[in-house]
């Protein structure tokens, strides 16, 4: 299930909870522990020496805990509790360069600005240079708000125990949360709380997309139509189509503009290429129709304009609109048993709500929320760091997956085709909430994956994994 994004207090609320029941600190404290020692495995090598920085609360306990149980590595406690004098044992182990640091010094328990002595110490770990795993909270860091008490330790990652605080999900607090992960299985008792963004984990989509029909054919499987491409941007629309074939849809149908339609066509395989002209018809049996990678160029013909907005209005099925073709939109509603799809970035999302980007990356469950509202309730995928998927009323969705290394011209264009070939599959729209976070999880995880393997990769090798994540 997806774990609401908390407050401290409440945090404290759902501890208090668990001790009510019997359970103890201790057990708890060993539970992550154990977490922790196993993740700071998986970000070092066999022999490597990890700095575990210890402080006087359970952030402290924690980091104990951790190198107590750390398996083949070698771990090297340093106890912090004088920040005046702690300065130079900590620039001693610093220079023997540990292969990962494990900051335990503080938790939510932080309330007050840090001392100068403790700012320099901070300092001293982020001017290091090694990598950095938080327990909880990155050390100086306001969970609630996303700002610093004074200064913060800049984490490679940050593994958080029971729910996302507030926070850490503020742009502010993304160059020291750096890569989030949420550990459950920690002793505590099932979540008692709710809230309007919720923090989704692998575990969402354990046996789905559901299993086909042994007996299925193509017919079965949706036909997905992507009206894509143009000329200096015809690769954008290979791309979309093969994020299209990797969702297997049943049959896929680009239409490019005739300047690019040999360079596309010359590229596709399974997939139909056809030429878009103003007359066109979509194929009897269309599933779902995606707009929008690669039409950026400035002589597009008027009538494709119209016919997004005319398909906005009137298309049965699921509609799914991206990149340039954003813009071709004009705010007019549609049936409210349609599925329309807008999977804008920021800048993008700027432009459709007059705004400066700047405010729309400041609060972006607001800018969903309202980019959902003047599109007619339809749903919005926010791309950018921690996906958004939502609409203007019910839940929002945080996407944990991917890395700064998704930054690439056509990793959107691939996104946008794969939720395309999804949603073409008429099994795959009974739940449209999970199909589309599935689909930027999976976007995700495939760049996680070539990351984990490799130092540069490129997306037409994201192209190859996408689905492939289990």
């Amino acid at each position: 299930m997806p774990i609401p994004v908390i407050s401290s207090a409440q945090m404290r609320e759902w501890e208090a909870a668990t001790w009510a029941t019997g359970q103890t600190e201790a057990e708890v404290i060993r539970r992550v522990g154990k977490r922790v020692a196993r993740r700071a495995r998986k970000l070092t090598r066999a022999g490597d020496t990890i700095l575990f920085l210890v402080g006087k609360g359970h952030n402290g306990d924690d980091a104990r805990a951790a190198a107590k149980q750390l398996e083949a590595r070698r771990a090297e406690v340093l106890e912090m509790f004088l920040p005046e004098t702690d300065l130079m044992p900590l620039e001693s182990a610093l220079q023997e360069k540990p292969a990962l640091i494990v900051d335990g010094l503080f938790g939510l328990g932080l309330n007050r600005p840090l001392s100068e002595a403790w700012q320099q110490i901070i300092a001293a770990i982020n001017a290091s240079k090694i990598p950095v795993l938080a327990i909880d909270v990155p050390s100086g860091l306001n969970a609630d708000t996303g700002g610093t008490f004074g200064a913060a330790i800049a984490a490679r990652v940050t593994i958080t125990v029971g729910a996302p605080k507030t926070g850490m999900l503020a742009p502010a607090a993304w160059p020291f949360v750096g890569k989030l992960d949420v550990t459950e299985d920690v002793g505590l008792i099932p979540c008692p709380l709710t809230a309007e963004l919720n923090w989704t984990q692998p575990e969402d989509f354990e046996y789905f997309p559901p299993a086909r029909n042994v007996a299925g054919h193509k017919g079965d499987f949706g036909h997905a139509v992507i009206v894509a491409g143009s000329f200096g941007f015809h690769g954008a629309a290979v791309l979309a189509t093969r994020g299209a074939q990797r969702a297997q849809p049943g049959l896929v149908t680009v239409f490019t503009q005739e300047e690019v339609f040999h360079p596309v066509a010359a590229q596709l395989q399974s997939a139909m290429v056809n030429l878009w002209k103003p007359e066109i018809k979509l194929p009897e049996k269309t599933a779902a129709v995606l707009v929008g990678p690669g039409l950026a160029a400035p002589n597009l013909p008027d009538e494709l304009r119209k016919a997004v907005r005319h398909w906005w209005r009137d298309l049965k099925t699921p509609f799914i609109i991206d990149a340039s073709a954003l813009d071709f939109l004009a705010a007019e509603p549609f049936q409210k048993n349609f599925i329309r799809v807008l999977t804008p970035h920021p800048g993008e999302a700027a432009r459709l709500l007059n705004s400066p980007p700047q405010k729309v990356q400041a609060n972006r469950p607001a800018a969903l929320r309202e980019l959902s509202k003047k599109f007619g309730g339809c749903w919005v995928v926010l791309k950018g760091h921690q996906t958004l998927i939502g609409r203007s009323e019910g839940n929002i969705f945080v996407n944990p997956s991917g890395n700064a290394q998704l930054a690439q011209g056509g990793s959107g264009d691939l996104l946008a085709g794969f939720i395309a070939g999804l949603l073409a599959q008429p099994a795959l729209q009974a739940d449209l909430e999970k199909t589309l976070r599935y689909a930027v999880w999976q976007h995700g995880a495939a760049a996680d994956q070539l990351s984990a393997t490799r130092t540069n990769w490129t997306v037409e090798d994201l192209s190859g994994k996408i689905g492939d994540t289990r």
